[in-house]
């Protein structure tokens, strides 16, 4: 019998995945047969396929204490890649503070959890204190972020000036009443003019690179749907990127995840710094890199033989 693969989406993403037409037809033409059910489906059989491949799932961000136990049900069906160990890992932002330990380049961070007074720690991060709560150094800077720490798409993320004290303020406490943990960073201003690069990791090796440009505009509403919309192009990844690409691959550990992003930014003083690990459910390009979704159907084919 053929393999049979499940591509997971969501049911308001499906549609808006473009990377799922390549990648369907590059494991048809290897031979497997493929499906796109939906996570949170309750009459989808697990058992019925040979691995199961997190693709689009993107609502899980405002669904999470459904998605991770999902996850860990899923598993115990079938080959899910990547890992629930990892998804775990992954779905909080929290992990920028085992990366950094480890001497990777983060942006600098300032974590603020459920309880917290919204006005001081928007004061304390301003004012440039560094203390347990904040990862990373920064400069003076003219704009910040605020975003959950467990968010996708850049929803409920927002870009202000230092005078918009107030408006992020109540932003923050919004997030804060939800019961969210949240993230204060100053906002990179190089990323107006370079835009990020996401590099991308197929089967443990590297595949390929992408320019992001900026997503966060000054004085912008709030996300309306599943992600912002995105500009992107292909991109030749400069040495310095690649070399912290690798220290974040090697961070991630012998688990292995099939498929990776990493994506980057540059600081204040032009060195690349991670912005996000994607492993859970992150569009990989297909469309900018030729032979990418096969190149991605034989590893996800090679995990399900090893794992039958």
């Amino acid at each position: 019998m053929p393999p049979r693969i499940a591509l997971v989406s969501a049911r308001e993403a499906l549609a808006l995945d473009e990377d799922m037409e390549p990648l369907a037809a590059a494991l048809h033409q290897a031979g497997a047969d493929v499906a796109t059910p939906f996570w949170d489906d309750p009459a989808v059989d697990w058992r019925a396929y040979s691995a199961a491949v997190l693709r689009s799932t993107w609502d899980y961000a405002e669904r999470i204490d459904e998605f991770l136990p999902w996850a860990d049900r899923c598993a115990q069906q079938t080959v899910l890649l990547n890992p629930p160990a990892l998804v775990r890992w992954n779905t909080d932002k929290h992990y920028l503070l085992e990366l950094a330990q480890k001497g990777i380049p983060v942006v600098p961070t300032r974590f603020v959890e459920p309880g917290s007074v919204a006005a001081q720690h928007i004061e304390r991060f301003l004012g440039g204190g560094a203390d347990a709560l904040t990862i990373g150094t920064a400069n003076s800077f003219a704009e910040f972020v605020v975003k959950p720490s467990i968010g996708a798409g850049s929803r409920d993320a927002a870009r202000y000036r230092r005078h918009e004290i107030e408006r992020a303020t109540e932003h923050l406490a919004r997030l804060l009443a939800q019961g969210r943990s949240v993230m204060l960073q100053p906002y990179l201003g190089r990323v107006d003019e370079h835009g990020e690069t996401a590099l991308i990791y197929l089967g443990g090796e590297f595949s390929h690179a992408i320019r992001k440009g900026p997503l966060l505009r000054a004085g912008a509403a709030l996300v309306d749907g599943l992600f912002a919309p995105e500009q992107i192009s292909p991109r030749q990844p400069q040495p310095d990127e690649r070399a912290v690409g690798l220290q974040a691959c090697t961070a991630i550990g012998s688990s292995g995840p099939v498929y990776a992003r990493i994506d980057l930014i540059r600081g204040a003083d032009d060195a690349p710094v991670v912005l996000e690990l994607e492993l859970t459910e992150p569009s990989l390009f297909f469309a900018h890199a030729p032979g990418s979704a096969r190149r991605f159907a034989r590893a996800v084919l090679e995990r399900a033989r090893c794992a039958g």
